[in-house]
């Protein structure tokens, strides 16, 4: 099975609010929170092998089941190192699942493959209409500094929560309720954009809107729909 085991299916592009945050439905948006791969920035972690390993190597390796490859990236978000990643897929999973995850890890930076396309203008138009922005991301606190560094559109966030810094991840609500005291903001004033189903449920505990990102279009006219002031597509 290729991406994130245990994933849910949510309607993408499209405001929802479930249990704590079902009362939040209706009120107006005043800060987006963002997740950072596959919403803010590129990730695409077959690019990082692609120069050292063979497709069939590289499809075998993104079926989490078989390789750990998820499990391991999940470990580093949640702040362990990348030593003890490596040696726990050796112990579970064999070669050369491993030495494909430490080169992955060792290359991170080639999977980052550019800004999702119109996010960078949507944060500008957001902010011009006077609502925060904010990122929210799983990330390993040993890779971040790589994408930091790189992506300027990162810098226009009014502030972020890092995961591996942290020492906790989505979907777990704490990381959430921590991100809205670090940010100082209400839950029911926020809406939570992230591209796995699974997060947009665990802002929905922490009393969050959710949407589950697909589509640079759909995601603007949900947040115009929403009655935020920001210019639509033509």
């Amino acid at each position: 099975m290729h991406g994130y085991p245990n994933d849910v299916n949510i309607e993408a592009d499209h405001i929802v609010g479930e249990g704590p945050a079902a009362g939040a439905l209706g009120r107006p948006i005043r800060h987006v929170i963002f997740d950072f791969g596959r919403v803010l920035v590129q990730w695409n972690p077959a690019m990082a092998l692609i120069s050292r390993y063979s497709q069939e190597h590289i499809e075998a390796l993104m079926d989490g089941g078989r390789s750990g490859f998820y499990e391991a990236n999940d470990m580093m978000d949640e702040g362990v190192g990348s030593e003890q990643a490596v040696a726990w897929v050796a112990r579970h999973h064999g070669e050369p699942w491993a030495g494909m995850f430490r080169y992955y890890i060792d290359n991170m930076v080639d999977s980052l493959v550019g800004p999702v396309p119109g996010a960078r203008k949507l944060l500008e138009d957001l902010k011009g209409a006077g609502v925060g922005v904010w990122g929210l991301s799983n990330w390993s606190a040993e890779t971040f500094p790589l994408v930091w560094d790189r992506y300027e559109i990162l810098h226009m966030l009014d502030g972020k929560v890092v995961s591996g810094y942290v020492h906790m991840r989505k979907p777990d609500c704490a990381i959430f309720r921590l991100a809205l005291e670090r940010f100082g903001i209400a839950a029911d004033d926020a809406l939570f954009v992230d591209d796995r189903g699974l997060n947009v449920q665990g802002a929905a505990m922490a009393g969050i809107r959710g949407l589950r990102f697909e589509d640079p279009y759909g995601l603007r006219a949900a947040l115009i729909g929403a009655g935020i002031d920001i210019p639509g597509v033509r």
